[in-house]
């Protein structure tokens, strides 16, 4: 899938999640990006420095995108769980990431839970967009992501609002649960939230289910996908994980059409 086609995608799910028009939806993108919190306030994190991005690229971050980073940006490498996803379809590890802005870093293919072959400190910023909620052990990840990001660096995460997107009927996950799944060194295999998930998921707003049957089998074979949103987050949750983190933060915002976004900085 090319950038622009990711783009386009995009603004497809917006209308689907949020039952927007599409024309309107294209004309609020456009409208709404750049608005967080005034980029230029912080766009020193990213001028002509070197970031990793977790499950990306995102258009979110490209030069139409409601946080232009990648065309600040000096190099931005990316790491992706699989060389096959439901997002990326097929990518090769080497100097293949590509985000559009002329710009072409090294594509890892690693777990977000495990960055081992890269250095500690290597980054100057590191983004993720509409990833967290996918992994079974956010606090693992994260840490790990900080391990790779140098004192001072910026961590700037973008998740979905659930009052938008097919997991409203979901209770918000409590910081307590993901201290404990750090705990118990929970895994990528796990589906505790299974039941939750069948029980609660809005089919309405997911464009990309046809039936249930199919969904439980799609979140059956999750460690293989990566489709199935473990957990659920608010910006309450996100800054209470932040400062558990001794991450710093900056900005944290809540926009069109189903955005939640936190940027800090490492301690």
């Amino acid at each position: 899938m090319t950038f622009k086609e990711k783009l386009n995608w995009e603004i497809k799910y917006i209308t689907t999640l949020s039952k927007t028009p599409m024309r309107l939806a294209q004309y609020l993108y456009s409208k709404f990006r750049t608005k967080l919190g005034s980029l230029n306030k912080i766009s020193y994190l990213y001028r002509e420095k070197r970031g990793l991005e977790i499950g990306g690229p995102s258009p979110i971050f490209g030069a139409k995108g409601y946080i232009p980073v990648y065309p600040l940006a000096k190099q931005v490498d990316g790491v992706n769980f699989s060389n096959n996803t439901v997002w990326e379809n097929t990518i090769k590890e080497g100097p293949t990431y590509s985000t559009g802005a002329n710009l072409v870093g090294h594509q890892y293919i690693l777990d977000g839970i495990d960055l081992n072959p890269i250095a500690s400190s290597s980054y100057d910023f590191i983004l993720s967009s509409h990833s967290l909620e996918h992994i079974a052990n956010p606090i693992k990840a994260l840490k790990e992501w900080l391990r790779v990001l140098k004192t001072g660096g910026a961590l700037t995460l973008i998740l979905p609002n659930p009052k938008y997107t097919f997991d409203h009927k979901r209770p918000i996950t409590k910081l307590q649960h993901l201290i404990d799944d750090y705990n118990k060194n929970t895994d990528e295999n796990d589906l505790t939230h299974l039941d939750e998930v069948l029980t609660l998921h809005d089919f309405e707003r997911d464009g990309g289910v046809t039936d249930m049957d199919q969904f439980k089998q799609r979140c059956l074979d999750n460690i293989n996908n990566r489709c199935m949103h473990q957990h659920v987050y608010n910006l309450d949750l996100l800054t209470q994980i932040f400062n558990y983190l001794n991450v710093t933060v900056l900005i944290t915002d809540s926009s069109f059409p189903h955005h939640l976004t936190i940027v800090g900085i490492k301690q």
